[in-house]
């Protein structure tokens, strides 16, 4: 289908802010009312009659974009029903990416330690299994569209997507399942409401005077204990009026100390959110920039065979691959008996060093494309094509390794530290991270490009060869490097999510089970 760059564009902008703010309310509809396991079938049954549509507007001549191969303008109901199938596709990845993660998560009992350490593995192991998917996305997959066509993609897609539905269901006798509990946004607003209502009253003299349920009657969730930041909050766990039962006062007037502690979780992880956006950033140059140098350089290789440019993504999904089983079977192992956390390193540490690769793939990119602006500039002629797209690798691979620490220590952590009921929401945060990102390099790029235009003449010009993304590549290092001080600081105070096996209040008894982030 041909349409302008203009419009082009839009489209493509429109459906990626659909399907990366779709799983916010995938998550919230697995936590509050589907459940997890129901809501991953639903929206891949959704997904897969995406990819049906999808094929059909192929191959069926009254679907078809045009009847000629040559094809100037798209017939409308081609139009219309290409849409439709990529928006369910859109809808279908809402719901599937952040319930299927964590109802997989679900499997492994908190309360059980060997099933915990296996939670960490599972996390690490989830994300090879995606990364050897795309690895042969962008290997397979693309020859198939070069050298085949687009319609040929989609029948592999729609079949190995169909062939995973029905071994998922096949396991449903097998699963172990946390039924939704209604809204998880209830309970943090109702502790909001309620330490407003009671922000006169003074602080209680200790701890054990907030009010917790007893462990007898608490049938669901676990306990948190108290923590000491954001006590404004703990007023809403105060007992105002000592006529009443307090288990049958409103919670909109009393809330008790998991429920405040749940609460404290959620706003302690917007500051690390917020970190984590400049390296979404730089992650976000490998689907856009990256690919660009790519088409550059000289994929030809051996006898005439030329590389796709999105091929070299390659590089990063094998880096991915190794870094995460290095960790797993080296790192893990020996950082476990050193340290002592059943994790090796806390889940900032881990996030933390992956912010250090993307800081060293920047400074790699910018040297790389210096070097190719000086190939451009002695040989105008032949461009930067005497130059092999092999140059890109070292730059790939340092980011699939990045990636091996940052993206599944985020997974973890998000899915870790928000309250029990939000664990679906979680993955979903983790997701909104990438997806935020992306729009934020967006318009950090419109910034720079005016910023930096003279005589018609800025960082960004019509082509690469005119461009200057070296100078970029160095200010997003910048930017990088002032931002993980930044996370340093965030880090070295945060409180982590702590569980208590007993109902008290108070952190400084036996019986309590830390999150160890």
């Amino acid at each position: 289908m041909l349409q302008d760059l203009e419009t082009a564009t839009k489209n493509v902008n429109y459906w990626f802010g659909v399907t990366t703010l779709m799983p916010l309310l995938g998550g919230f509809i697995a936590d509050a009312y589907l459940g997890r396991f129901s809501t991953a079938l639903v929206s891949s049954i959704i997904y897969l009659m995406g990819l049906i549509l999808l094929t059909l507007s192929w191959f069926i001549p009254g679907l078809k974009a045009c009847e000629t191969d040559m094809c100037i303008e798209p017939r409308k109901v081609h139009e219309g029903v290409f849409f439709l199938a990529i928006y369910m596709i859109s809808v279908g990845t809402g719901g599937h990416k952040p319930s299927l993660e964590s109802f997989g998560a679900d499997q492994f009992d908190d309360d059980h330690t060997e099933e915990r350490r296996q939670k960490t593995t599972y996390f690490n192991w989830w994300n090879f299994g995606h990364c050897a998917g795309l690895l042969l996305s962008v290997t397979v997959i693309v020859y198939v569209q070069d050298h085949v066509n687009w319609g040929a993609s989609y029948i592999i897609f729609t079949a190995v997507m169909a062939v995973s539905l029905v071994i998922f269901i096949t396991g449903r006798p097998f699963y172990r399942y946390r039924h939704s509990t209604g809204s998880p946004l209830t309970p943090l607003l109702q502790v909001l409401v309620a330490a407003i209502r009671k922000r006169n009253l003074p602080y209680p003299s200790s701890v054990a005077q907030l009010f917790e349920i007893l462990k007898a009657e608490k049938t669901k969730g676990r306990f948190l204990c108290h923590t000491n930041k954001l006590k404004f909050l703990d007023k809403a766990a105060v007992i105002e009026d000592k006529d009443n039962p307090a288990e049958k006062q409103s919670p909109w007037k009393l809330a008790t100390v998991t429920k405040v502690e749940e609460l404290k979780l959620v706003l302690n992880m917007i500051p690390i959110w917020l970190a984590t956006l400049p390296f979404g950033i730089c992650m976000a140059q490998r689907t856009t920039f990256f690919i660009k140098q790519g088409v550059m350089l000289n994929r030809k290789i051996g006898n005439g065979f030329e590389l796709p440019p999105a091929s070299i993504f390659a590089v990063a999904a094998i880096g991915m691959i190794i870094a995460v089983t290095i960790y797993e079977k080296i790192l893990v192992p020996t950082l476990r008996k050193a340290t002592g956390n059943e994790r090796g390193i806390t889940i900032l540490q881990r996030i933390g060093i992956g912010m250090l690769f993307s800081i060293l793939v920047m400074v790699v990119a910018a040297l790389v494309e210096k070097k190719r602006l000086g190939v451009v500039e002695n040989d105008p002629r032949k461009s930067s094509l005497s130059m092999s797209v092999f140059w890109l690798a070292p730059q790939f691979l340092i980011l699939g390794i990045g990636d091996g620490f940052a993206l599944v220590g985020l997974q973890e952590y998000f899915y870790e530290q928000v309250p029990d009921s939000m664990r679906s929401l979680g993955i979903a945060f983790y997701l909104s991270v990438t997806g935020a990102a992306n729009f934020v390099s967006s318009w950090l790029i419109t910034i720079v490009g005016c910023l930096t235009k003279k005589d018609g003449h800025g960082w960004f010009g019509k082509d690469l060869n005119t461009s200057r993304l070296d100078k970029f590549y160095w200010l997003l290092a910048g930017i990088s490097a002032v931002n993980m001080l930044f996370f340093v600081f965030l880090a070295r105070r945060y409180s982590d999510k702590t569980v208590q096996r007993v109902a008290v209040a108070d952190c400084n008894i036996e019986g309590v089970d830390d999150a160890m982030v």
